[in-house]
């Protein structure tokens, strides 16, 4: 071998060195990013995830600085008293008139709908603990419970079963004059309307720009901002932009304005909105709930369960308090590693018995009407193992067991398959639900389990229960409740 032909060797072999050492570093960057931080690799995404822990909601933006100061400056504006003060409709009631946004774009809005439809089971499920969630906002709450439309569980089953067969309809149907989702969307705004002069009327609030635009969060933002929570993935580029303008235009077709709507420009924007409205507005909310907030949230449940039987009130809070990062609710074992490192960390050495304040482990909150109660302590010693977490102990065994099915389910419809499954049991039930609640005529009666989305909720006269009553010791449940739990 020439002593040329060895030296171009021995230069090429010295080129692919480098080549490698630097195509090592950057797939090394690219899973690991910066040192201590772990990124989870590009070909696992959408990977079936069993209760996943916190980490997608604590990646840090990507946004440039000016789309950062503009989020900021939108979460001033939906915070500020102005945007209480504001309320939904200013018009009288006959002189309401919708309209199309000047943005609308039909191709984007059909693409939202065919999304939600790939994933209508885990898109509902989605808001299931979305609308536990926005009840304890003070503001929205007062208005609700000061109604007399949904502080029982028939009044609260022909509410909520209402509410989402309006869903359906807008997810549905062409959003054009004179079809049901048109008539629909019209009927509720013009039932807000109605709401919110009475509310102001009677002082117990107004139905605001800030309570749409945070309710609006309720529908849609931990599915945004945990997706794999709910078995959901983007199969077709701009799902989740389309879905983001589907509902920015339904926030705005029900009086929203532009400068108060969550959905922002780009899904990214609107991603960045909800990780601030979690922090800032639900975690510290589901921390120190307002009064009324037990009755009113489990009834909703309770209220549910004649149309869909995994509506179960115990598992279903927790379950909301876990996804919107409330100290002490936790689902998985990094979970309760994260959080005894946590209080490791507050108490600095103290003794260990000495507790710490969840309030040091929380944003304070950014809406008024909380109570003014101490704050809950946890003990170091409580989260050793699960036989001593304090939350999950308190459930019952029926609670317990929805929620170890509800795991099952979101890692089923995590396939294919699963996807396919459940979506046509969400149909089934759906469909039930409007044209046969077979459940709801053995409690109600016939004639009165079926929905009239276009005429007002029932009022009834039922007194909302005070909190303090649901935290008091409850005796063992009977063994025919924990059976029929079972379903």
């Amino acid at each position: 071998m020439s002593l040329d032909h060895c030296l171009k060797k021995l230069s090429l072999n010295s080129w692919i060195r480098k080549v490698v050492i630097l195509e090592t570093a950057r797939i090394v960057r690219r899973f690991h990013g910066p040192v201590g931080r772990r990124r989870t690799p590009r070909g696992l995404v959408g990977s079936p995830v069993l209760f996943p822990g916190r980490e997608s909601h604590t990646q840090p933006s990507l946004l440039p600085p000016q789309h950062g100061r503009r989020i900021e400056q939108y979460m001033e504006g939906l915070l500020s008293k102005e945007a209480y003060d504001h309320p939904s409709d200013s018009v009288a009631p006959e002189k309401l008139e919708l309209t199309l946004p000047d943005w609308y774009d039909e191709k984007l809005f059909k693409k939202g709908q065919r999304f939600f439809w790939k994933h209508c089971f885990g898109l509902s499920f989605v808001m299931m603990p979305g609308l536990v969630a926005v009840f304890s906002v003070p503001t929205i709450l007062e208005v609700l419970a000061s109604s007399g439309k949904s502080s029982s569980k028939y009044t609260a089953f022909k509410r909520y079963v209402a509410t989402f067969l309006h869903f359906q309809s807008w997810l549905t149907h062409d959003l054009k004059p004179g079809s049901v989702s048109w008539r629909s969307l019209y009927a509720v705004r013009s039932q807000h309307l109605r709401n919110g002069r009475a509310a102001r009327l009677k002082k117990n609030g107004t139905i605001s720009q800030r309570d749409l635009a945070l309710t609006q969060f309720g529908v849609i933002g931990l599915g945004i901002l945990k997706p794999d929570r709910f078995g959901l993935r983007q199969e077709d580029p701009e799902d989740w932009e389309g879905y983001n303008h589907l509902w920015g235009v339904l926030g705005y077709m029900l009086g929203l304005e532009d400068k108060y709507n969550m959905c922002r420009r780009t899904m990214d924007e609107t991603r960045e909105v909800c990780k601030l409205i979690l922090e800032r507005v639900y975690t510290p909310c589901l921390e120190n709930v307002p009064e009324y907030f037990e009755h009113m949230a489990r009834v909703m449940m309770d209220g549910m369960w004649a149309v869909n039987g995994a509506a179960e009130a115990g598992s279903l809070m927790y379950v909301t308090k876990n996804l919107a990062e409330v100290p002490g609710y936790i689902l998985t074992e990094a979970e309760r590693i994260a959080l005894q490192a946590k209080l490791k960390e507050k108490l600095a050495g103290k003794n260990k018995d000495s507790g710490v304040d969840v309030s040091t482990l929380v944003q304070k909150c950014s809406v008024d009407g909380l109570p003014d109660l101490p704050p809950r302590r946890l003990y170091l010693k409580d989260y050793d193992s699960w036989n001593t977490i304090p939350e999950y102990q308190k459930l019952s065994y029926g609670s317990k067991y929805k929620l170890a099915i509800l795991s099952l389910f979101i890692a089923f419809y995590s396939t294919s398959f699963g996807r396919f499954m459940l979506n046509l049991y969400y149909k089934m039930i759906m469909f039930l639900a409007e044209y046969f609640p077979y459940v709801a005529f053995f409690l109600y009666g016939i004639k009165k389990s079926y929905v009239d989305i276009f005429k007002d909720p029932e009022y009834d006269d039922t007194k909302n229960i005070p909190n303090s009553e649901y935290y008091k010791p409850q005796p063992p449940e009977p063994w025919y409740k924990v059976l029929v739990s079972f379903w």
